[in-house]
């Protein structure tokens, strides 16, 4: 194969839609495969997947760009959130001085038409920083002026407490989090999977600052569907919530009856968790597996490696190192991860690294409910 360009995406797992750019329909991908995305030059900035399609913003023109059950494009586009429920988009204002416009499509609108929902995000709404700039914010859901961010269920529009100075948020299934300029985290949302680190089962109305990572500065936060995982700024890796699928690379009550789980769990704090046990370890002994961790554990990945970018699935996990590596975990890893068995039943509780497939520079990895990772190789 020719030598990628380095700013090149990659693209693996289920496309039986096309989600993947050039992939073609009807494909497992089982290893990462260059985007080939269309027109000559067209230069990927930001990708966001969902189930059934993809959405690509390029640079330069800001192009959007659908790949999947659902097909289309439109210009002027910031940024794009993808999800099966509305496809968000920042655009460009109609007009002279409008400004930047939210617009809430439905998926299935392939961005024709009016959308189902659009509103102006004022300037006035927008920091500047001390030497002039923009306010740096993370992409959507969270919106530029970090004030507010967008939900996929009315209401569309949430506005955050004045006190929050957001600098990322992650949606779940049912929970929200918040990574802070000062690098705390708080969630909210459902709880009944542990998902909001707090200890507790409980939901939680509004944003709550994690005790269990206070003296930590975090770098990364992300949502899984009822899982959660942040970076600290020194490469640390702390995941807590639902481990029915082994995406917080903890043993699961699936292996363990299998007789397949073993106890090691080297790294991980496991204070606070649900632990149960079931027949058929090794000599017959109860095999202990964890359902629930409600408080964030310590993850140490192989080697001792440093982790710098991270992103969650539904029940699968995936985290770029300083290196390069791209490790992943959880539930049907061999089709969302590259170089595995097949078999779409395929769990794996612990990290797992490519040996085929190593992205030096590697800076930024995406992975959602669609059960496609998009690598992106700086």
């Amino acid at each position: 194969m020719a030598e990628e360009r380095r700013g090149a995406w990659f693209g693996f797992g289920f496309c039986g839609f096309g989600q993947a750019l050039g992939s073609g329909r009807g494909r497992q991908v089982h290893s990462p495969e260059p985007l080939r995305a269309p027109g000559a030059g067209l230069d990927v900035c930001r990708v966001s997947a969902s189930w059934s399609y993809t959405a690509f913003v390029t640079r330069g023109g800001g192009q959007v760009e659908l790949s999947g059950f659902t097909v289309g494009a439109a210009g002027g586009c910031r940024d794009a959130w993808a999800s099966e429920e509305l496809l968000v988009v920042l655009r460009t204002g109609p007009g002279p001085g409008a400004g930047t416009e939210l617009q809430a499509w439905a998926p299935g609108s392939a961005l024709r038409g009016e959308p189902l929902w659009a509103q102006t995000v004022p300037e006035a709404e927008r920091e500047d920083g001390p030497g002039g700039d923009e306010t740096q914010a993370g992409p959507l859901p969270l919106l530029p002026c970090a004030r507010a961010y967008v939900s996929p269920r009315p209401p569309f529009y949430r506005p955050l407490a004045p006190t929050l100075r957001a600098r990322r948020l992650e949606l779940g299934a049912e929970h929200a989090l918040l990574l802070d300029a000062a690098g705390q985290v708080f969630s909210w949302g459902g709880g009944r999977h542990g998902q909001l680190g707090h200890g507790t089962l409980e939901a939680e109305p509004e944003p709550r600052l994690l005790q269990a990572l206070q003296g930590l500065t975090m770098a990364e936060v992300a949502a899984g569907g009822w899982h959660s995982l942040c970076v600290s700024e020194a490469g640390d890796i702390y995941i807590w919530g639902w481990n029915e699928s082994g995406q917080l690379a903890l043993p699961t009550k699936s292996l363990a009856e299998d007789g397949k789980t073993t106890a090691e769990a080297s790294g991980l704090n496991e204070d606070g968790s649900e632990v149960k046990r079931v027949a058929g370890g090794e000599d017959g002994a109860p095999a202990p597996f964890i359902a629930v961790q409600p408080f964030p554990a310590l993850l140490d990945l192989p080697l001792g490696s440093d982790a710098v970018k991270a992103s969650c699935g539904s029940r699968h996990t995936a985290v770029v190192t300083r290196t390069g590596e791209l490790y992943t975990w959880g539930w049907a890893v061999a089709r969302k991860a590259s170089g595995y068995s097949k078999d779409s039943s395929t769990e794996k509780t612990g990290p797992l690294a490519s040996q085929t497939h190593l992205y030096p520079h590697g800076e930024e990895v995406l992975l959602q409910d669609c059960e496609e990772v998009c690598f992106h190789d700086f």
